[in-house]
């Protein structure tokens, strides 16, 4: 059996159950590449999952097999492909987020030297970025283009029953709160680049980063509420969401719209209906082929990827640390050796 390095968990719990060890290399299946990681980008879903899943209710959690190996972000290089697979060769520079959210009980498996994806999950990566930049698109790029851009799948969210629209965005006003994070910052940039007029909600520390790539106004929310300062709005993309999203209705003109990316917690108690203007969601998906759309936007530099911290494959629990304490400006990433 061959062996490779790999942070697994054998329990849920803080960023000390973390464990850099061995385990087996995966198999390849038919259908699939084997990617020799480079590196790894985090994403909430991973410390959602090293936790035991706490912030969903009981029946939501997904059953789970320990020990278990979390991530789902990796840029890296193709190792081998399956007999079946003719879209990548052996040794061509990749990126992917791996089945999410099918593997949503520990199944994507991205914090290792080696994972298999499906290759429809697959695209080449970018080659004006490093595999580091290319390890922090996945999730949160795909999460921002799924609201804003294309949804690019039929998938229902179990929160709501009808399916996620993205609305126009040339010439609009869209507010982006939780500016600076993740999905945050790049859906400044990503309204930026379809011709919006874009306010970013955030900690004043990050205005000069967000005035950089592309907002037009930054509201600091530690010295004021954001949701006193504007209206006619015709977009709010609440990178934040939860259970106070609902402010930010508000701030929205008739016909606009409110797109919570976290939405569990908000309550619909009729008053979107009453100011008619329209809640969506959708749950991102895994998708190759608009990793490949995106891949010119990350080339060229249209869309940049900001990384707040690089950490080790061995150093996840301090990556998780990290990630714990809030503020992060971008992503946080890990090499992989």
């Amino acid at each position: 059996m061959k062996l490779m390095k790999a942070v697994r968990q054998s329990q849920f719990g803080g960023p000390q159950v973390l464990r850099y060890e061995d385990a087996p290399v995966p198999r390849l299946q038919p259908g699939e590449v084997l990617i020799r990681v480079k590196a790894v980008g985090l994403n909430p879903p991973d410390w959602y999952l090293r936790e035991g899943y706490k912030t969903l209710p009981p029946e939501w959690r997904p059953a789970v097999q320990f020990p278990l190996i979390l991530g789902t972000d990796v840029s890296g290089v193709a190792a081998a492909v399956a007999d079946d697979v003719d879209a990548f060769a052996v040794g061509e520079a990749v990126y992917a987020m791996v089945r999410f959210p099918s593997g949503l009980a520990g199944g994507s498996q991205a914090y290792a030297q080696f994972v298999t994806a499906p290759v429809s999950e697959v695209a080449r990566k970018p080659a004006g970025i490093d595999h580091l930049h290319a390890a922090g698109a996945p999730m949160s790029l795909l999460t921002a283009w799924q609201f804003l851009i294309e949804q690019g799948h039929m998938v229902p969210n179990p929160l709501q029953d009808r399916a996620h629209v993205p609305v126009p965005l040339e010439g609009r006003t869209v507010l982006v709160n939780g500016a600076a994070g993740g999905v945050g910052h790049f859906a400044v940039q990503l309204a930026k680049w379809k011709g919006a007029r874009v306010i970013a909600v955030a900690s004043g520390r990050h205005e000069a980063f967000l005035k950089d790539i592309g907002a037009d106004v930054v509201i600091d929310y530690k010295r004021c509420r954001p949701e006193t300062q504007v209206r006619d709005v015709d977009l709010v993309l609440d990178a934040v969401g939860g259970p106070t999203t609902g402010r930010f209705l508000q701030t929205l003109k008739p016909g606009g719209a409110l797109f919570p990316v976290f939405p569990l917690g908000y309550e619909d108690d009729g008053e979107a209906a009453h100011l008619s203007v329209t809640v969506s969601t959708t749950q991102v998906q895994s998708s190759g082929r608009q990793l490949a759309e995106m891949a010119p936007l990350l080339d060229a530099g249209t869309v940049r990827v900001a990384i707040d911290g690089v950490f080790d494959l061995s150093e996840a629990a301090q990556a998780h640390a990290r990630a714990a304490e809030g503020h992060v400006q971008g992503k946080l990433v890990m090499t992989v050796a």
